[in-house]
């Protein structure tokens, strides 16, 4: 069913393009201009505004603050020297790189073309060079999410418009090269939908040797079957992505072992980030709200990883006490935001993770839109903040962070409680309001849900109508 026959925003949206049911929006219709390929268009749109709310920074040039003053910041444009790429240094070889051996492998890659590029239009400085260069790059992989949580929504691709129009990806699609490990994920979760499980792990074994959240798609695999004991795909798609990530990191491992282990060793001794639960705690514990109060505290890392599997352990807890079998992507979202809710480092541009698991867990675009507007609030008061500590009687204090943080968490886990709902009230699922089970679980779609006991009847088949919200 259209989001704009269900969904009150989307509907009021769909007005300034025609109404809600189009020539468009048909799948299968004898147009050039499928509901995929306006997605993409959609997608493009964004990532376009992502790139002009970037240039003021792109040439590097940050004098006065300009990276706070503009809110155009990006790890691209430091990095590039802090890396020594600018000194044709290979990661993990010649320099210890922070971050997993795949997202070097993309800098590097990135950095070899912009040598050549530069050779050629030696009118731009290298690192404006490296920045468009990684720009175009990542905008590919944007253009990808989009396809992959297109197609992984079987029969429902304009539920990724939610992704392909995201407010939050205007601010971070460059923030960082998150939208690089996206692709894996998302590809993972296309691949599997497909019931192509080893692939499915090959992609997820490669998005964790990107970044690490990836990893945590295998989490939501393996509950399901646990209800449905199709364990055959899963142990499949497990040991490809362990394979993968070996595959992917041990020869560097052998070979550079010292700049391999650093993004473990930055890792572990990183300290807390102040939009995480443990900096937040701990300021109000030491009682500081101060404009110049930083969170230089290191918690123990044995804690962190307890507090992760607290966290797994819970949503374990809730898809195995679901009445009906919860769909994938929806044990995927709560997956995935309890290692941010846990983890010691969430840094802003890690929400974007968040963006196309919602829209297939969840497509509904009223609270989604709430949550990526308060990131950006958040996001904008960081920016303050660090402002105020560079230039004097700047900038918000700890305090108003932490509020608007605070006001993000609630609003997460209030998101977090609406799909726990649906997965206890399937009816209120609106990917389930026509009949469907699970369009993107592959082989879980349809099969039976072996947990239950058997004087115990899912509730799939009740239905109330689809919720106003």
């Amino acid at each position: 069913m259209l989001p704009s026959l269900t969904d009150p925003m989307a509907w009021r949206g769909s007005r300034a393009l025609g109404g809600s049911w189009g020539r468009h929006a048909a799948i299968g219709a004898r147009t050039w201009w499928t509901p995929l390929r306006w997605l993409l268009a959609m997608t493009l749109f964004t990532l376009l505004l992502a790139f002009a709310q970037k240039s003021p920074c792109a040439d590097g040039n940050w004098t006065g603050s300009k990276q706070y003053t503009h809110f155009c910041y990006s790890d691209v444009v430091p990095l590039y020297s802090d890396e020594r790429l600018s000194d044709h240094a290979i990661p993990y070889r010649d320099t210890a790189v922070e971050y997993p051996v795949l997202t070097g492998g993309f800098m590097w890659v990135t950095a070899l073309l912009t040598y050549g590029v530069h050779a050629v239009a030696g009118s731009l400085s290298q690192v404006t060079v490296f920045g468009l260069i990684t720009a175009i790059l990542l905008a590919l992989c944007g253009l990808l999410v989009t396809a992959a949580t297109a197609q992984t929504a079987r029969g429902r691709p304009w539920d990724a418009a939610i992704f392909a129009l995201s407010p939050l990806l205007v601010f971070h699609a460059y923030t960082n090269w998150d939208l690089f490990a996206m692709v894996f994920a998302s590809a993972g979760l296309w691949a599997w939908s497909r019931r192509r499980p080893v692939l499915a792990g090959t992609m997820i074994g490669l998005g964790t040797a990107a970044k690490l959240y990836p990893v945590f798609l295998l989490v939501a695999i393996g509950i399901l079957a646990l209800r449905t004991r199709k364990w055959s795909d899963a142990l499949w798609a497990g040991t490809s992505a362990l394979f993968v990530w070996l595959a992917v990191d041990l020869p560097v491992a052998l070979a550079y072992p010292h700049g391999w282990s650093e993004f473990y060793r930055f890792s572990a001794d990183r300290p807390t980030e102040r939009s995480t639960l443990w900096s937040i705690g701990r300021t109000f514990a030491d009682g500081s709200l101060s404009a110049s109060d930083a969170p230089y505290w290191v918690p123990s890392g044995l804690l962190v990883a307890l507090a992760l599997v607290v966290a797994l352990g819970i949503v374990v807890l809730l898809g195995l006490r679901a009445p009906t079998r919860p769909r994938l992507a929806q044990l995927a979202f709560l997956c995935v935001l309890a290692f941010l809710i846990s983890t010691k480092v969430w840094s802003p541009q890690y929400s974007l993770w968040l963006v196309p698991l919602i829209a297939l867990a969840r497509p509904r675009w009223r609270l989604t839109l709430l949550w990526q507007f308060v990131e950006i609030g958040v996001w904008l008061a960081t920016l303050t903040l660090l402002l105020g500590q560079t230039v004097p009687a700047h900038g918000i204090s700890i305090g108003g962070l932490t509020l608007v943080l605070l006001i993000r968490d609630v609003i997460l886990l209030a998101l977090a409680a609406t799909v726990v709902r649906e997965m206890w009230c399937p009816w209120l699922d609106v990917v389930r309001s026509d009949g469907a089970d699970d369009p993107g679980g592959g082989v879980f779609d349809g099969a039976p849900d072996g947990w239950l006991p058997r004087d115990e009847e899912p509730l799939l088949e009740v239905s109330a109508g689809p919720s106003p919200d």
